[in-house]
């Protein structure tokens, strides 16, 4: 029932929350009127990263919250970040460095999968932390992850793994016991690997195209870069309707053309790039055979062009009222002290070219983040206002403009090869290729060695090692994949606690089982006990037991040798079968069947003790290799069963490069 009374956070949707850590003695008062200047400190600090940052749907935002139910005061927001994940863990970078820059606050960050930071680290887990068990648990204080721990014969301090703690009690453990609620080096690793390059990566995924878009939009793309996004949203999730405002475009006319530098993200341009669109011929959009030399700058224009005209489409022609400058607003003075504090002009004399650009940035991003608004334009009427706000464009200076254009980036992150792809998804698995690596790394020395007293040191030698070093590899991770201790939720992955000691704890078993099945035997159900027994009946089934306890060696050989019997039976049919030539055999094997079948050819029947002595166990390892190297080949390189368990197990396979 608690989880159905859980908040649903909206699809692709992040969630975040600063909560601070106060003493018990402070005031509700004063901790609201803390987190409301804290509000523009925070955005004043991470300002020099998302002045220049560009969202896919919406921007990281922070409002006060009151205290509601069990949720204290805080400050925080939520942000859509469509089929940019990158924005998520942007987010999760910023929070990170907001908590590291302001150690009285801790920051919970969740999206519509709950604690995703859990799921990046899921193989290091402990086992008794799943999505049932982690609610209120995980924060970030001061830089790094905490999670709430459960208390053990080493550590007492926590909570129990059935309890869910409130956020007000689990604040308070944080400032008691900071150490003791850090998470284990192995997660935060995870997560180190997750946010490196930040905050390099910003302009990393940046991508910058030459476009030939109407003179407005170029006009509004020198204000607000930002504004490509809902642009280009608008002309990927375009419908019938939304086209009607394109066959004649009255915003933006085509005939003003322009060559501008447009920046996207890698996200934003893949988006438009991979779009196959024929604009409509009363639309004004001739474009270039594909052989132009500018036909891409061309049809990325058109496109980005319909984007802009289906925004404005939606949108009302803004008001004649001139806005109040931001310099108007009380919380603008203190936002530049905050500014000029954190370096965020960089040394720059104020009146500068340079001085004036990152002024003119911090403007536009108060206007967005800081400033309180009762009405938030839409993108539509953001692109309207600028276009009526600002002076009118000169047509032949933007012309000339074009010959300084800086270089285009390249687009061949666009094209990924096969081994781009193994790379990658040998980075995603790399700490389960570790392992399988180590698992198998005494038989690559004991091949080796092999290898080297044989003395052979040629080419072809070499590869008959690296192959069997993957046999090897195969065969032992899935006997180490059988041999694994599993639990009654599944199977499990032997990687995970091959360096670990196994341990047995016979009480959480006992208990396990009894909510199993039930601590009562009146919770049993009709099936298994009958109702109308009395204690006479009781009585004698004791007396029965007692008899039987003396018999139960008897039992048992009796059922060994019936099961013995069984599978004679079942040798003896299977002989005169084919079955047996469907499994590989040693060289021996296949001698002793040789000569079986000559002695059948020849109207020789054997004595059942002779076919006994014919029959031998079968080569396990090659069976086994074979059927996956068979089951690989008919995967056609897709994804499948084997190729599944093999990457879960740290067994990378080269391709097959045998086309028969």
């Amino acid at each position: 029932m608690d989880a159905l009374q859980r908040r649903v956070i909206q699809e692709d949707t992040v969630q975040y929350k600063l909560f601070m850590i106060q003493p018990a003695h402070s005031a509700p008062q004063q901790t609201e009127e803390h987190l409301k200047l804290l509000v523009p400190e925070i955005l004043a600090k991470v300002a020099p990263l998302l002045v220049q940052y560009i969202w896919q749907h919406q921007p990281f935002n922070l409002k006060y919250y009151p205290e509601k139910e069990d949720i204290p005061a805080h400050i925080g927001g939520s942000t859509q970040f469509g089929d940019n994940v990158d924005d998520e863990w942007f987010i999760v970078y910023l929070l990170q460095q907001i908590t590291e820059a302001f150690s009285d606050l801790a920051a919970r960050v969740e999206d519509n999968d709950g604690e995703f930071l859990l799921i990046e680290a899921a193989d290091y887990l402990p086992k008794w932390l799943n999505p049932d068990t982690s609610e209120n648990r995980v924060f970030f204080f001061r830089g790094k992850l905490h999670i709430l721990p459960c208390p053990s014969k080493s550590n007492t301090k926590g909570f129990s793994h059935d309890v869910v703690p409130s956020v007000a009690q689990a604040l308070a453990l944080l400032s008691t016991h900071p150490e003791a609620c850090q998470a284990s080096p192995k997660i935060c690793s995870v997560l180190r690997k997750r946010l490196k390059g930040y905050p390099e990566k910003i302009q990393s995924s940046l991508h910058r195209a030459h476009c030939f878009i109407p003179a407005g939009i170029a006009t509004v793309l020198a204000q607000r870069p930002d504004l490509v996004a809902p642009a280009v949203s608008a002309f990927y999730l375009r419908d019938p309707v939304d086209l009607q405002a394109c066959r004649n475009f009255k915003t933006f006319p085509p005939d003003t053309r322009v060559l501008t530098s447009v920046t996207f993200t890698h996200c934003l341009y893949a988006q438009l790039q991979q779009q196959q669109f024929s604009p409509d011929r009363r639309s004004g959009f001739n474009l270039p055979p594909r052989s132009h030399p500018q036909f891409m700058a061309h049809e990325l224009g058109m496109k980005l062009a319909h984007g802009f005209e289906i925004l404005c489409s939606k949108c009302r022609l803004p008001s004649s009222e001139p806005n109040a400058p931001v310099s108007c607003n009380p919380q603008w003075k203190g936002f530049m002290e905050s500014l000029r504090k954190n370096g965020y002009f960089r040394g720059e004399l104020e009146g500068s070219v340079f001085y004036k650009e990152l002024f003119k940035s911090a403007e536009n991003f108060f206007k967005q983040s800081v400033a309180s608004k009762s009405n938030v334009l839409a993108p539509g009427e953001e692109v309207l206002q600028l276009l009526h706000s600002s002076t009118p464009f000169n047509l032949e200076e933007l012309k000339k403009l074009e010959s300084q254009l800086p270089p285009e980036d390249s687009d061949s992150w666009l094209n990924i090869t096969a081994q781009d792809l193994e790379k990658l998804l040998e980075e995603r698995s790399g700490a389960r290729a570790d392992v399988g690596s180590k698992r198998c790394a005494s038989k690559q020395t004991q091949l080796a060695g092999d290898a080297a007293e044989r003395g052979k040191e040629t080419e072809d030698n070499k590869e008959e090692e690296e192959g069997a070093y993957a046999l090897v590899a195969v065969s032992q991770g899935m006997k180490d994949f059988l041999n694994a201790m599993s639990s009654h939720e599944g199977a499990e992955l032997p990687w995970g606690s091959a360096t670990q000691p196994f341990s047995f704890d016979s009480d959480s078993v006992a208990n396990a089982l009894d909510r199993l099945l039930g601590r009562n035997e009146a919770e049993l159900d009709s099936d298994d006990l009958d109702d109308d027994y009395d204690d006479d009946d009781d009585e004698d089934v004791e007396e029965l037991d007692e008899g039987s306890s003396d018999n139960t060696g008897t039992s048992s050989a009796e059922t060994l040798d019936g099961l013995k019997k069984y599978m004679d039976q079942m040798d003896q049919e299977l002989m005169s079968t084919n079955v047996g030539q469907s499994f590989s055999q040693t060289n021996n094997n296949k001698e002793g069947l040789d000569k079986t079948s000559s002695h059948s050819s020849a109207g020789i029947s054997l004595p059942r003790e002779d076919v006994d002595e014919e029959i031998q166990p079968l080569d396990l390892d090659v069976n086994l290799v074979t059927n996956l190297l068979e089951s690989l080949s008919c995967q056609a390189g897709l994804a499948g069963p084997a190729s599944n368990l093999l990457q879960s197990l740290g067994i990378n396979l080269p391709p097959n490069s045998d086309p028969s």
